[in-house]
Protein backbone atom coordinates (compact mmCIF):
# COMPACT_ATOMS: atom_id res chain seq x y z
CA UNK A 1 0.00 0.00 0.00
CA UNK A 2 1.24 3.44 -1.21
CA UNK A 3 0.55 6.73 1.26
CA UNK A 4 -2.58 8.43 1.65
CA UNK A 5 -4.67 5.49 1.30
CA UNK A 6 -3.85 4.27 -2.07
CA UNK A 7 -3.47 0.75 -2.78
CA UNK A 8 -1.48 0.26 -5.66
CA UNK A 9 -1.12 -3.26 -7.80
CA UNK A 10 1.10 -4.36 -10.76
CA UNK A 11 0.43 -6.92 -13.46
CA UNK A 12 2.36 -7.76 -16.60
CA UNK A 13 0.57 -8.58 -19.86
CA UNK A 14 1.13 -7.10 -23.38
CA UNK A 15 4.46 -6.87 -23.06
CA UNK A 16 4.06 -3.90 -20.35
CA UNK A 17 3.27 -3.51 -16.80
CA UNK A 18 -0.31 -2.97 -15.96
CA UNK A 19 -1.28 -0.83 -12.57
CA UNK A 20 -3.88 -0.33 -10.86
CA UNK A 21 -4.08 2.13 -7.70
CA UNK A 22 -7.61 2.26 -5.63
CA UNK A 23 -8.14 4.88 -3.46
CA UNK A 24 -11.16 4.78 -0.27
CA UNK A 25 -11.13 1.24 -0.19
CA UNK A 26 -10.47 -1.77 2.33
CA UNK A 27 -6.78 -3.02 1.29
CA UNK A 28 -8.42 -6.86 0.62
CA UNK A 29 -11.46 -5.99 -1.18
CA UNK A 30 -9.08 -3.45 -3.26
CA UNK A 31 -6.70 -6.82 -3.85
CA UNK A 32 -9.53 -8.56 -4.82
CA UNK A 33 -11.25 -5.92 -7.38
CA UNK A 34 -7.54 -5.15 -8.87
CA UNK A 35 -6.77 -9.15 -9.69
CA UNK A 36 -10.86 -9.64 -11.30
CA UNK A 37 -9.65 -6.48 -14.02
CA UNK A 38 -6.15 -8.10 -14.15
CA UNK A 39 -7.90 -11.33 -15.28
CA UNK A 40 -9.83 -9.27 -17.94
CA UNK A 41 -6.27 -7.98 -18.92
CA UNK A 42 -5.21 -11.40 -19.66
CA UNK A 43 -8.25 -12.45 -21.06
CA UNK A 44 -8.29 -9.69 -23.95
CA UNK A 45 -4.64 -9.99 -24.74
CA UNK A 46 -5.38 -13.46 -25.80
CA UNK A 47 -7.74 -12.11 -28.18
CA UNK A 48 -6.25 -8.98 -29.17
CA UNK A 49 -2.40 -9.98 -29.53
CA UNK A 50 -0.94 -10.61 -32.89
CA UNK A 51 1.91 -12.92 -31.34
CA UNK A 52 -0.14 -15.10 -29.96
CA UNK A 53 -0.72 -18.51 -32.34
CA UNK A 54 -4.83 -18.44 -31.59
CA UNK A 55 -6.08 -15.09 -30.92
CA UNK A 56 -8.43 -13.77 -33.16
CA UNK A 57 -6.13 -11.16 -34.53
CA UNK A 58 -3.43 -13.93 -35.84
CA UNK A 59 -6.99 -16.15 -37.48
CA UNK A 60 -7.85 -12.64 -39.06
CA UNK A 61 -4.51 -12.59 -40.74
CA UNK A 62 -5.36 -16.03 -42.08
CA UNK A 63 -8.26 -14.94 -43.81
CA UNK A 64 -8.18 -14.53 -47.92
CA UNK A 65 -10.38 -12.17 -49.77
CA UNK A 66 -13.74 -12.55 -50.20
CA UNK A 67 -14.18 -14.56 -46.22
CA UNK A 68 -15.85 -13.76 -43.23
CA UNK A 69 -15.00 -14.69 -39.53
CA UNK A 70 -17.27 -14.02 -36.75
CA UNK A 71 -15.47 -12.17 -33.42
CA UNK A 72 -16.09 -11.79 -30.02
CA UNK A 73 -17.76 -8.84 -28.60
CA UNK A 74 -14.70 -7.22 -27.27
CA UNK A 75 -12.89 -7.77 -30.64
CA UNK A 76 -15.72 -6.71 -32.78
CA UNK A 77 -15.88 -3.73 -30.25
CA UNK A 78 -12.04 -2.77 -30.24
CA UNK A 79 -12.24 -2.80 -34.23
CA UNK A 80 -15.20 -0.54 -34.78
CA UNK A 81 -13.27 1.78 -32.31
CA UNK A 82 -10.35 1.51 -34.61
CA UNK A 83 -12.42 2.40 -37.49
CA UNK A 84 -14.07 5.00 -36.01
CA UNK A 85 -10.41 6.35 -35.25
CA UNK A 86 -9.43 6.17 -38.29
CA UNK A 87 -11.69 8.00 -39.88
CA UNK A 88 -11.75 10.56 -37.27
CA UNK A 89 -7.80 10.91 -37.91
CA UNK A 90 -8.64 11.31 -41.89
CA UNK A 91 -6.40 7.87 -42.05
CA UNK A 92 -2.89 8.61 -39.76
CA UNK A 93 -4.04 5.69 -37.43
CA UNK A 94 -4.80 2.72 -38.95
CA UNK A 95 -4.42 -0.70 -37.59
CA UNK A 96 -3.20 -1.72 -40.52
CA UNK A 97 -0.40 0.58 -40.62
CA UNK A 98 2.62 -1.80 -40.24
CA UNK A 99 1.23 -4.02 -43.33
CA UNK A 100 2.51 -1.74 -45.80
CA UNK A 101 5.77 -2.87 -45.24
CA UNK A 102 5.40 -6.35 -46.19
CA UNK A 103 2.21 -5.11 -49.03
CA UNK A 104 2.22 -2.97 -51.61
CA UNK A 105 -0.91 -1.55 -50.55
CA UNK A 106 -2.96 -1.17 -47.47
CA UNK A 107 -5.40 -4.66 -46.97
CA UNK A 108 -9.24 -3.19 -47.56
CA UNK A 109 -11.86 -4.67 -44.46
CA UNK A 110 -15.17 -4.27 -43.42
CA UNK A 111 -17.41 -5.14 -40.21
CA UNK A 112 -21.00 -6.81 -40.61
CA UNK A 113 -22.72 -5.57 -37.66
CA UNK A 114 -25.75 -8.08 -37.91
CA UNK A 115 -23.18 -10.78 -38.33
CA UNK A 116 -20.41 -9.64 -35.62
CA UNK A 117 -18.42 -10.53 -37.96
CA UNK A 118 -15.31 -9.35 -39.96
CA UNK A 119 -15.03 -9.37 -43.77
CA UNK A 120 -11.48 -9.29 -45.94
CA UNK A 121 -12.02 -7.14 -48.66
CA UNK A 122 -8.26 -7.16 -50.28
CA UNK A 123 -4.63 -7.92 -49.32
CA UNK A 124 -3.55 -9.78 -45.67
CA UNK A 125 -5.22 -8.58 -42.89
CA UNK A 126 -1.72 -7.47 -40.48
CA UNK A 127 -3.67 -5.74 -37.68
CA UNK A 128 -1.40 -4.52 -35.42
CA UNK A 129 -3.69 -3.20 -32.20
CA UNK A 130 -0.81 -1.61 -30.44
CA UNK A 131 -1.51 1.90 -31.13
CA UNK A 132 -5.11 0.85 -29.57
CA UNK A 133 -5.28 -2.00 -27.35
CA UNK A 134 -3.73 -1.14 -24.23
CA UNK A 135 -6.29 1.92 -23.99
CA UNK A 136 -9.20 -0.12 -25.26
CA UNK A 137 -7.65 -2.96 -22.16
CA UNK A 138 -7.63 -0.02 -19.49
CA UNK A 139 -11.39 1.18 -20.65
CA UNK A 140 -12.36 -2.23 -20.33
CA UNK A 141 -10.63 -2.61 -16.90
CA UNK A 142 -12.47 0.73 -15.91
CA UNK A 143 -15.37 -1.08 -15.94
CA UNK A 144 -14.74 -3.63 -13.51
CA UNK A 145 -13.47 -0.97 -11.20
CA UNK A 146 -16.83 0.66 -11.33
CA UNK A 147 -19.11 -2.89 -11.40
CA UNK A 148 -17.25 -3.63 -8.10
CA UNK A 149 -18.06 0.01 -6.54
CA UNK A 150 -14.42 1.29 -6.61
CA UNK A 151 -14.75 4.59 -8.21
CA UNK A 152 -11.17 6.18 -7.43
CA UNK A 153 -8.65 4.70 -9.14
CA UNK A 154 -6.03 5.37 -11.84
CA UNK A 155 -5.16 2.95 -14.30
CA UNK A 156 -1.39 2.90 -15.90
CA UNK A 157 -0.28 0.55 -19.16
CA UNK A 158 3.98 1.40 -19.61
CA UNK A 159 3.51 4.48 -18.51
CA UNK A 160 2.09 6.06 -21.82
CA UNK A 161 -1.27 5.30 -21.06
CA UNK A 162 -3.46 6.47 -18.18
CA UNK A 163 -6.84 6.53 -17.32
CA UNK A 164 -8.55 8.08 -14.54
CA UNK A 165 -11.83 7.73 -12.62
CA UNK A 166 -12.88 9.60 -9.84
CA UNK A 167 -10.06 11.60 -7.72
CA UNK A 168 -8.95 10.69 -4.43
CA UNK A 169 -10.37 12.72 -1.38
CA UNK A 170 -9.17 15.25 -0.21
CA UNK A 171 -7.34 16.32 -4.19
CA UNK A 172 -8.22 17.81 -7.86
CA UNK A 173 -7.17 14.50 -9.36
CA UNK A 174 -4.34 11.80 -9.88
CA UNK A 175 -0.97 13.02 -10.30
CA UNK A 176 0.12 12.45 -13.79
CA UNK A 177 3.49 13.39 -15.99
CA UNK A 178 4.07 14.36 -19.55
CA UNK A 179 7.05 12.00 -19.89
CA UNK A 180 8.59 10.03 -17.58
CA UNK A 181 8.25 10.22 -13.71
CA UNK A 182 10.60 13.15 -13.21
CA UNK A 183 8.57 15.33 -16.07
CA UNK A 184 7.85 19.14 -15.14
CA UNK A 185 4.77 18.91 -16.55
CA UNK A 186 2.37 17.37 -14.40
CA UNK A 187 -1.76 17.79 -14.60
CA UNK A 188 -4.03 16.81 -12.05
CA UNK A 189 -6.39 13.70 -14.12
CA UNK A 190 -9.95 13.01 -13.21
CA UNK A 191 -12.67 10.82 -15.04
CA UNK A 192 -9.89 11.32 -18.20
CA UNK A 193 -7.51 9.81 -20.15
CA UNK A 194 -4.01 10.86 -21.11
CA UNK A 195 -1.53 8.79 -23.59
CA UNK A 196 1.85 9.51 -24.90
CA UNK A 197 4.13 8.66 -28.24
CA UNK A 198 6.92 9.34 -29.24
CA UNK A 199 10.55 8.90 -30.51
CA UNK A 200 12.74 8.36 -26.83
CA UNK A 201 12.30 4.71 -26.71
CA UNK A 202 11.61 3.14 -29.64
CA UNK A 203 12.92 5.78 -32.37
CA UNK A 204 11.48 6.17 -35.78
CA UNK A 205 8.48 3.49 -34.96
CA UNK A 206 5.58 4.95 -36.19
CA UNK A 207 4.47 4.04 -39.77
CA UNK A 208 2.42 7.06 -41.18
CA UNK A 209 -0.54 4.62 -43.13
CA UNK A 210 -0.93 6.99 -46.13
CA UNK A 211 2.51 6.69 -47.37
CA UNK A 212 3.73 3.47 -45.43
CA UNK A 213 7.06 5.53 -44.35
CA UNK A 214 8.30 6.06 -40.89
CA UNK A 215 7.20 9.51 -39.47
CA UNK A 216 9.82 11.87 -37.29
CA UNK A 217 7.72 14.42 -37.45
CA UNK A 218 8.03 15.88 -33.88
CA UNK A 219 9.63 14.58 -30.50
CA UNK A 220 6.67 13.42 -28.42
CA UNK A 221 2.92 13.99 -28.49
CA UNK A 222 0.42 14.12 -25.21
CA UNK A 223 -3.50 13.86 -25.55
CA UNK A 224 -6.16 14.03 -23.41
CA UNK A 225 -9.62 12.14 -23.61
CA UNK A 226 -12.61 10.61 -22.30
CA UNK A 227 -11.81 7.18 -23.69
CA UNK A 228 -8.47 5.45 -22.86
CA UNK A 229 -8.51 3.89 -26.35
CA UNK A 230 -9.45 7.34 -27.96
CA UNK A 231 -6.30 9.04 -26.28
CA UNK A 232 -3.69 6.08 -27.32
CA UNK A 233 -5.40 6.32 -30.70
CA UNK A 234 -5.01 9.81 -30.76
CA UNK A 235 -1.43 10.48 -29.91
CA UNK A 236 -0.37 8.08 -32.44
CA UNK A 237 -1.73 10.24 -35.08
CA UNK A 238 -0.60 13.27 -33.96
CA UNK A 239 3.03 12.07 -34.54
CA UNK A 240 1.99 11.96 -37.94
CA UNK A 241 -0.11 14.64 -38.64
CA UNK A 242 0.98 18.18 -39.02
CA UNK A 243 -0.21 21.13 -36.86
CA UNK A 244 -3.04 22.37 -39.50
CA UNK A 245 -4.57 18.81 -39.44
CA UNK A 246 -4.54 18.19 -35.97
CA UNK A 247 -6.41 21.62 -35.61
CA UNK A 248 -8.53 20.39 -38.44
CA UNK A 249 -9.60 17.22 -36.25
CA UNK A 250 -9.83 19.12 -33.25
CA UNK A 251 -12.54 21.04 -34.61
CA UNK A 252 -14.58 18.01 -34.81
CA UNK A 253 -13.73 16.48 -31.43
CA UNK A 254 -14.23 19.79 -28.97
CA UNK A 255 -13.42 17.09 -25.77
CA UNK A 256 -10.01 16.52 -27.54
CA UNK A 257 -6.91 18.25 -26.09
CA UNK A 258 -3.53 17.65 -27.66
CA UNK A 259 -0.01 18.53 -26.02
CA UNK A 260 2.76 18.67 -28.62
CA UNK A 261 6.79 18.26 -27.68
CA UNK A 262 9.05 19.91 -30.45
CA UNK A 263 12.60 21.22 -29.72
CA UNK A 264 11.99 20.26 -26.31
CA UNK A 265 9.17 22.65 -26.48
CA UNK A 266 5.65 21.80 -24.91
CA UNK A 267 2.59 23.85 -27.33
CA UNK A 268 -1.44 22.74 -26.67
CA UNK A 269 -3.81 22.76 -29.39
CA UNK A 270 -7.39 22.28 -29.01
CA UNK A 271 -9.84 24.17 -27.19
CA UNK A 272 -10.89 22.13 -24.04
CA UNK A 273 -9.67 23.33 -20.82
CA UNK A 274 -6.66 21.16 -19.88
CA UNK A 275 -6.52 19.13 -16.38
CA UNK A 276 -4.99 21.24 -13.66
CA UNK A 277 -1.48 21.83 -13.18
CA UNK A 278 -0.05 20.24 -10.33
Amino acid sequence: MSESGIHVFNHNAMATQFQVRIAGEDKTYAGQTAQAAFALTDELEQRLSRFRANSEISQIAQMVPGEKLRLSEPVFACLRLAQRMEFATRGAFSVTAAALKHQPTKPLWALVEKEFSIRCDSGRLEFDLGAIGKGFTLDRMAGILREWSCPAFLLVAGGSSILAGDASAGTAGWDCGLGDNNSPRRHRLANGSLSGSGLAVKGAHIFDPRTGLASSRRNRAWTFTTSAAESDALSTACMILDETEILDVLKRNADWLVFLNEKDEWRQLGSRPAPPLV
